[in-house]
């Protein structure tokens, strides 16, 4: 899971912004589009459905500029303080997935670096795939069966164990922000030349696709092996020192630096301001027809709409207020389009706070007094009327398997009477007042933290405080720095926080990330045994129904313990000027630059 403007399962990221829209051709997520002219609006979704909305041929020429909203601090997408949305985005442009999620939220083989990729056996459960015989990073040294050793075994968390917890520079060791799938796979041998991948499970895995793309992608081994002094092609007897070489070094190095395999090829990183992309000579698929691509942090959203107008930049993915929204639909010759995708907004509680760990009773209070319908009218009910609270942990409302496991708990109903008789029941005194633990203990100051110019999330956090006083609890609201989130998340560094998933069409592996014991995106230290293996048993079934049925048992529990309070499922918007064509709404962990590739002018 990636969090969205920070981000985190293999297909989870950070969502530190809030993505709200007016329009929608997505036929995953329902809705309406238009475009922004003087004779007024036209629908998107009569052009097609999610995947061919906005399709047209293409001419050679021009620059797109589109905007990210956050800095790149770290430039290792797999790790997890590089897990964030627009890293995602920056380095899914020059590095290769095997399979990529779609705008209807099916994933698509990439057959540009893939052949196929298919399961030729059961027991033991085996994956098979067939590289390109034209794929190659564009140094010229071949993509083969050593890069897909790499990424596992800097994945796997054994092969290259996370540092010690006394390495607070993680100089030691790889922290990859999941291990779903990688932890169960036995071995991968290359033959052919190495085109051949053949990968046998130690366990079943049921989203096998999820593997070595959807969001994350291949770095090249052999750049890795040849800085850490390791034998070309042997990323299998690589070292832990050794890989964590590698590991570093894609954390600190943007793609302009190496080796990569894609349309484009980054040509320059200016640090908080800009990414420059031209098409690369090297690569072997559909040859990219704009001159140049560029990625323009913007990282204030009310600037957005502006730069737009004024043609600085010629698309965006904003996390608009009421202003910004009616400031992009009055812009000429813009086509907006708004998706209710796999992205969903939360309030965490950190376990590792001495307080709120030890009390169940605590936990439960909180998040029942907190009012999420009074939170989603206040905010997002304002841009998106039909906007429903959410009641799962792992699915929302479109997905197979979704299901209200949190309404019977009251928890965000903002019953505050229930909410005390939790707290009197524990024993705790000064409810309503000034709350002490049944020991006699201060409860709180809590802080609670957003993402630093995102109104919204300033306004859910102001509710809280508001919701929590009627218990006696004090919270304050502290901000996160723009680019902080992933900081923040994975250094405890809060109390409780709002932010936000951008998940991938994997939703029971991304579970593993999310809420396993020691999993890279438990960032608040969620430890239950039972959901612990009920997750286990689910991500190893391939029947889908089933496994579908494991996870919300687990989350029945998850709403028990009181770790996480789902708010809403997030619209996603993307505006987008009209003379540029194949750029479309895709509300999964990638974004609208799953193709960018095929962006371009308007033939």
């Amino acid at each position: 899971m990636r969090a969205h403007s920070s981000a985190p399962t293999r297909g989870l990221a950070l969502a530190a912004g809030l993505i709200l829209a007016l329009a929608a051709c997505s036929s995953g997520g329902g809705g309406s589009g238009g475009k922004g002219t003087s004779a007024g609006l036209a629908s998107c979704s009569a052009q097609g459905k999610a995947d061919t909305c906005n399709s047209g041929a293409t001419k050679a020429g021009g620059t797109f500029t589109y905007v990210i909203e956050k800095n790149i601090q770290q430039w290792n997408v797999l790790d997890t303080n590089g897990n964030t949305f627009e890293n995602g985005e920056t380095v899914g442009v020059v590095l290769p997935s095997v399979f990529v999620p779609q705008p209807d939220f099916s994933v698509r083989l990439n057959t540009d670096l893939v052949t196929s990729a298919a399961q030729t056996g059961t027991s033991p459960q085996t994956i098979v795939y067939k590289i390109n015989p034209k794929a190659s990073w564009n140094d010229g040294t071949p993509i083969t069966a050593d890069d897909f050793v790499y990424y596992w075994r800097t994945n796997d968390g054994k092969d290259c164990p996370p540092p010690p917890a006394d390495d607070s520079t993680q100089t030691k060791g790889c922290l990859p922000e999941s291990t779903a799938g990688y932890d169960r796979v036995k071995s991968i041998t290359g033959s052919d030349n190495g085109k051949t991948v053949t990968m046998v499970m130690s366990k079943p895995y049921a989203d096998w696709k999820s593997l070595f793309g959807a969001g994350y992608p291949l770095y090249p081994a052999h750049v890795a092996e040849k800085l850490s002094g390791a034998k070309a092609g042997d990323a299998a007897h690589m070292t832990a020192a050794q890989m964590t070489q590698g590991w570093q070094y894609f954390q600190k190095n943007p793609p302009s630096k190496y080796a990569t395999a894609g349309p484009y090829k980054m040509t320059e990183w200016v640090d908080n301001d800009h990414a420059t992309y031209e098409p690369d000579p090297k690569w072997w698929g559909r040859k990219a027809t704009l001159q140049r691509l560029i990625y323009k942090v913007i990282s204030d959203a009310t600037q957005e709409p502006i730069a737009l107008r004024n043609n600085e930049v010629q698309g965006i993915y904003p996390q608009p207020e009421v202003d910004l929204v009616n400031q992009v639909k009055a812009i000429p010759d813009v086509t907006y389009t708004i998706g209710n995708g796999l992205t969903w907004e939360h309030f965490d509680l950190n376990l590792h706070n001495p307080v709120i760990g030890k009390y169940l009773a605590l936990r439960q209070a909180m998040f029942t007094a907190v009012n999420v319908k009074d939170i989603m009218a206040k905010t997002v009910a304002q841009f998106d009327p039909g906007v429903k609270q959410l009641y799962s942990h792992n699915f929302v409302p479109g997905e197979a398997g979704y299901q209200d496991v949190v309404s019977a708990s009251g928890q965000g109903s903002g019953d505050l009477t229930k909410a005390k008789k939790y707290l009197t029941d524990a024993k705790f005194t000064g409810v309503g007042t000034a709350l002490k633990t049944p020991d006699g203990k201060a409860v709180g100051p809590f802080n609670c933290r957003y993402t630093t110019g995102n109104q919204i999330r300033q306004s859910e956090c102001q509710i809280l405080q508001s919701d929590l006083a009627g218990l006696g609890i004090k919270v304050t609201i502290k901000p996160i720095g723009a680019a902080d989130l992933g900081t923040v998340l994975a250094g405890h560094q809060y109390d409780i926080i709002v932010f936000a998933w951008v998940t991938s069409p994997f939703p029971i592996s991304g579970s593993q990330q999310l809420w396993t014991t020691g999993s890279g995106g438990n960032y608040g230290g969620y430890s239950n045994k039972k959901v612990d293996s009920l997750i286990s048993t689910a991500i190893g079934e391939t029947d889908q129904t089933k496994a579908t049925t494991l996870l919300n048992q687990a989350d029945q529990i998850m709403v028990k313990d009181a770790y996480v309070l789902p708010l809403y499922q997030k619209p996603t918007f993307l505006a987008v000027q009209t003379r540029f064509v194949n750029m479309r709404n895709n509300s999964t962990i990638v974004g609208p630059p799953y193709n960018v590739g095929e962006w371009g002018l308007k033939k």
